[in-house]
């Protein structure tokens, strides 16, 4: 893996001696001996993460920090404090200023490039999945930031995996107020807790008697439902070995004993809303991806959708030799009830159509709009006398009953024509099975409308 690493430091010395550690790691090093400097860089977009130097003549650390997370541009880039001062209250401001992690002088060469490496991959996911949000949506970055802001870290479920009381009862006692916390003795259970039970984050205690945290870890990072969720440990001070360990299997975060009530609901607040932002951003993709395939109006799958499965399904039955159909649906005199209703009740007209045939249709048949009032229906595994008793099924359901329209207060008739067509064997292709349907539902709709006819192939 490698990056665009920004060093901010107004001290020389410390700016070469970081430099050539990430260098040795093939990261590149961009670097700035003041904040107005490294804001600037930041916002042309020249790095992938800033190591920043808390104190600095002029504007200190916190304040450049501050601004980069309050500026839609730069929201998303990874900072970490690096810093001589190791109090908890100083970590504490840190992290409210926006700090995504935090590393003491003399900076341990190990910690300083697994977190790195770790921060850049989040970065890498955050930026991909911004980038197709933004594209789906046109989403512009001041909604990004707003949206940020509105997700809150405040409130949420914790699993707690401890076996000490007189540890979980603290930890419980301080996040009692806001967070909902479900403490677990048995390491082995709570991965299946873990899996089911809708948290946002995972908090391991690294001293568990007789079980290997470590594994634990590796568990849930492993699991599909539990990959993304956040975990953060709990270890010693003199458990660094360890600690480097698990930040090497991708936990989130850490606490050392002993533990400062406000840093730890600091670094809670902080991994609760990365994973609620993300988790939007990952559903907003989906969505995304669905809309793409869907037509809007009608909730069916588009033209282009259906185009995809109806060669998928076609290469099935030929490879197979299974049966498959096709029925191209389409509603009579369409034109005539738009003008004589309006434009609204045509768009009544074709929801509730869409609703009557995905009532007669089965799960595995794919029902789509085609285009307009056109209707396609790709019927796998279904021979061609099925199809037309499908095809019938659902022309009777749409003569059988008038459709609603002006929010329900009138009824009108509407009435189909639907071609059929099925898969002849070798030498016939998806645009052929098309066609030959098309030319049955024109058959269907030269002959007086409100009708079925098969393909006499």
């Amino acid at each position: 893996m490698t990056a665009r690493v920004l060093v901010v430091d107004d001290i020389a010395a410390n700016v070469k001696l970081l430099e050539t550690r990430l260098q040795a790691e093939y990261f590149e090093v961009l670097t700035a001996t003041n904040g107005p400097e490294a804001l600037d860089i930041c916002a042309r977009g020249q790095c992938d993460i800033v190591l920043l130097d808390v104190m600095m003549p002029g504007m200190d650390g916190f304040e450049v920090c501050t601004r980069l997370k309050s500026d839609p541009k730069t929201m998303h880039l990874p900072v970490v404090m690096v810093t001589a001062l190791d109090q908890p209250a100083d970590r504490v401001r840190g992290l409210e200023a926006g700090a995504d992690d935090f590393l003491t002088k003399p900076v341990n060469d190990i910690a300083l490039i697994t977190r790195v490496k770790s921060l850049v991959r989040l970065k890498m996911l955050t930026d991909e999945l911004t980038m197709r949000m933004a594209t789906g949506n046109d989403l512009a970055l001041e909604d990004q930031q707003v949206l940020a802001h509105r997700i809150s870290g405040d409130d949420g479920k914790i699993l707690l995996v401890d076996d000490r009381a007189s540890s979980y009862e603290r930890i419980t006692k301080v996040l009692g107020g806001k967070y909902q916390v479900d403490v677990e003795t048995d390491p082995q259970e709570s991965v299946f807790r873990a899996a089911e039970g809708g948290y946002d984050l995972f908090m391991v205690n690294m001293g568990i008697a007789d079980f290997d945290a470590l594994r634990l870890c590796s568990q849930v990072r492993s699991l599909e439902r539990t990959r993304l969720m956040p975990v953060l440990v709990i270890v010693d001070p003199e458990e660094n070995a360890r600690l480097l360990r698990a930040l090497d299997l991708g936990i989130n975060d850490y606490l050392v004993r002993p533990i400062d009530p406000n840093e730890m609901r600091a670094r809670i607040r902080t991994q609760i809303r990365k994973k609620r932002f993300a988790s939007y951003l990952r559903d907003n993709v989906q969505q995304t991806i669905e809309m793409a395939m869907t037509d809007g109006l009608t909730g069916l799958h588009n033209r282009r959708y259906l185009e995809n499965h109806l060669a998928t399904q076609f290469n099935q039955a030929a490879s197979r030799g299974k049966p498959l159909s096709l029925l191209i649906i389409d509603i009579d005199f369409f034109k005539a009830i738009n003008d004589s209703y309006g434009h609204d009740a045509g768009d009544d007209v074709l929801r509730e159509f869409a609703n009557r045939i995905r009532a007669n249709i089965r799960g595995i048949d794919l029902a789509s709009r085609y285009g307009g009032e056109e209707f396609v229906v790709v019927l796998p595994e279904t021979d061609a006398a099925l199809a037309y008793m499908v095809a019938e099924r659902i022309r009777a359901h749409v003569a059988g009953e008038p459709f609603l329209i002006y929010d329900r207060t009138k009824m009108i008739e509407v009435t189909i024509s639907i071609g059929v067509a099925s898969l002849l064997g070798a030498g016939d292709s998806p645009e052929q099975i098309l066609k030959r349907a098309d030319q049955a539902l024109y058959t269907a709709k030269r002959d007086g409308r409100n009708r079925v006819v098969a393909d006499a192939a």
